[in-house]
């Protein structure tokens, strides 16, 4: 009995490792739903798509294949040549050319499998990339169509994680893990036919560690799903977290409020650094599990093989001669890495499904403003605009609009006036179709916004807002918008007639001056001048101006002012305005308070009613009189 005490060690070793991960399993198994392990889309369902991005690539994965049937023979091949190696060593009348012949043959086959290991990554990452780009393309565009509605909705922050990591995660799967997983497959199926063909008495012995190494890869895919899960979360939360609060770093600032959210972000960052740590200790648990399976098995395979050249032992009339030790001690190598890496592979695939499943989500969102089927092209328009008893509410029965109704002409000039939420800027917007009302009619010329493509309607409008969005670039591609067919003499005409070209003027660069984000280096006023030339060189038919003259300085709106009075000859304008000055000289003033229109008509008509727009502008009148006093 004492002579198999090793073997009863390694099993009760085995033993005690195998209770404790099933009492873990047992304990955590229970929580499934609550850690998230379950997902709402199949792994059959996920990989379908993502292979449909894969398709225009099959030669590509074809070639990739055959490379790898070179690789796989060196690790079946290599192993007997080194068996045959020890033979010729330790054969009598040995010579060194049977040696050097099967050393070169050895070298040959390890050089193959090198170069074809090599050309198979190089295809890999190229074919990846050009997949990961497709896939960032079609997300990106698909952002692009989601309405005003649902982006505010979507934290830009998990957008960004979306576009960024979450595709990088796949691209691991088409550059890695699919190929290195079947490969594995392979070889492990290859290596086992291989020892049963050598010796079936040692097979059988290495197969006895089999139901550990399920055992353990399956309770450590439970474990580690929820690791990646986790650290998949905090991603995202990092992220928003960033792409809000750097954003609004001058609040922080100007509140001195950096302490607090500096403690926010510690707090995300070490939720973070736990879920990673999670991630590295189980990782830590399972890769020295699995090798003390690989090493338990050679400390079997020794003690058997010596055991049989010492006392002759046989099992089922088989004996373990040295080239067969030396082929199983490399066959038992080539059997548990491509194992243990299986168990990591196959996490990172269901970590990379994980990852696809939310970029499926986000380009399974259904847009809510599409073209109507038999919407129509307009190449240009008059500019006639009309709401028939308009209804429309961002949250279901809280009314923005109640039942408006009024009529613009073509060419005319109308201004929207009223407290903050009478439904102002809300009118501006649905005439573009960045939300979509709920009851009544918007028409243009005539024809219902619903029946006219989307990108046919906006290419007539031209919006000017208060919070003007520059982009990174310089003034030329931001007044371009980066279309090339504008010339330097195109550009500065508008430029001029907006009386941008003086702010052009002063500016070392010119029209190449640099824009930093967001046009953070340009004042208010500057930005709105801006913001006239862009829209003005695209020639709009219909002109909206969002409080386009608020927070802006005497100066810069006396040419503001000037801007406006020439753009007025244009083409129709609406337009919004708290500065009641700025609209005296428009064809129509519409009163609006709490989504209806309380009175309209012209400045000197709405002030002999002596109603609303004459005590509003009553009161700005007795204000600004004071301040300048």
């Amino acid at each position: 009995m004492r002579e198999w005490l090793p073997l009863l060690i390694v099993g009760a070793v085995i033993g005690v490792f195998s209770t404790v991960f099933i009492i873990a399993y047992a304990l955590i198994k229970d929580k499934k739903e609550a850690i998230g392990f379950d997902r709402n889309m199949k792994d059959g369902e996920l990989a379908k798509r993502l292979l449909r991005y894969a398709r225009p690539y099959v030669l590509n994965f074809v070639i990739v294949g055959i490379l790898m049937v070179f690789a796989i023979s060196n690790e079946i091949i290599s192993p007997l040549i080194v068996a045959k190696i020890q033979r010729i060593i330790a054969s009598e009348g040995f010579t060194i050319p049977p040696l050097i012949v099967a050393v070169c043959v050895y070298a040959s086959i390890l050089i193959m499998a090198l170069a074809c290991s090599y050309f198979q990554a190089i295809i890999l990452q190229k074919t990846g990339q050009k997949i990961i780009s497709a896939m960032r393309e079609d997300l990106f565009t698909h952002i692009e169509s989601l309405s005003h509605s649902q982006l505010n909705n979507i934290p830009v922050g998990k957008l960004v994680t979306r576009v960024t990591n979450d595709t990088n995660g796949i691209s691991m799967m088409f550059t890695n893990i699919i190929v290195n997983l079947t490969k594995n497959c392979f070889v492990i199926i290859g290596v086992l036919i291989a020892m049963l063909c050598i010796n079936y008495m040692l097979t059988l012995m290495v197969l006895c560690f089999v139901p550990f190494i399920v055992l353990f890869t399956v309770i450590f895919r439970k474990f580690s799903r929820k690791a990646h899960r986790k650290v998949k979360d905090g991603t995202t939360d990092i992220n928003t977290f960033l792409s809000e609060n750097l954003s609004g770093m001058k609040v922080i600032q100007i509140f001195n409020r950096e302490d607090s959210k500096m403690d926010e972000f510690s707090a995300k960052n070490r939720k973070l650094e736990k879920a990673r740590r999670g991630q590295m200790f189980v990782f830590s648990i399972f890769r020295p599990t699995v090798y003390m399976l690989y090493v338990a098995s050679v400390l079997c395979l020794f003690f058997l093989g010596c055991k049989g050249y010492i006392d002759g032992w046989r099992v089922l009339g088989q004996t373990v001669t040295a080239d067969v030790l030396v082929a199983f001690y490399m066959y038992i190598q080539r059997f548990f890495n491509p194992i243990q890496t299986l168990a990591e592979q196959f996490n990172w695939l269901q970590s990379a499904f994980a990852s696809a499943e939310k970029i499926f989500s986000i380009l399974d969102m259904k847009p809510e403003v599409v073209d109507e089927e038999d919407a129509i092209e307009l190449n240009e328009i008059r500019g006639e605009i009309e709401f028939r008893n308009v209804w429309f509410s961002y949250i279901p029965n809280e009314w923005v609009l109640k039942g408006v109704s009024f009529k613009v002409e073509a060419k005319q000039t109308v201004a929207f006036v009223g407290s903050t939420g009478s439904g102002k800027t809300t009118i501006l917007s649905l005439l573009c179709r960045n939300y979509d009302i709920q009851s009544g009619e918007i028409l243009v010329d005539g024809i219902n916004i619903r029946k006219i493509k989307i990108s046919s309607l906006r290419k007539h409008f031209g919006q000017m807002l208060q919070d003007v969005f520059l982009f990174s670039g310089t003034i030329r591609s931001n007044i371009t918008l980066r279309e090339e067919s504008y010339t330097d003499e195109e550009i500065m005409e508008v430029c001029r007639y907006v009386n941008a070209d003086k702010l052009i003027a002063k500016l070392s660069g010119g029209l190449d001056e640099e824009v930093r984000e967001r046009g953070n280096n340009f004042s208010a006023g500057e930005r709105q001048l801006i913001s006239f030339a862009r829209t003005l060189i695209h020639r709009p038919e219909v002109m909206i101006l969002d409080e386009a003259t608020a927070n802006i300085d005497t100066e810069t709106e006396v040419l503001i002012q000037d801007s406006l009075d020439k753009m007025m000859n244009v083409g129709t304008m609406l337009m919004v305005a708290h500065r009641l000055s700025t609209i005296q000289k428009a064809d129509n003033i519409i009163v609006l308070s709490h989504g209806e229109i309380l009175e309209q008509g012209t400045h000197d008509e709405l002030l002999k009613r002596r109603g609303s727009y004459y005590n509003l502008y009553t009161l700005q009148y007795m204000k600004e009189s004071a301040q300048k006093a």
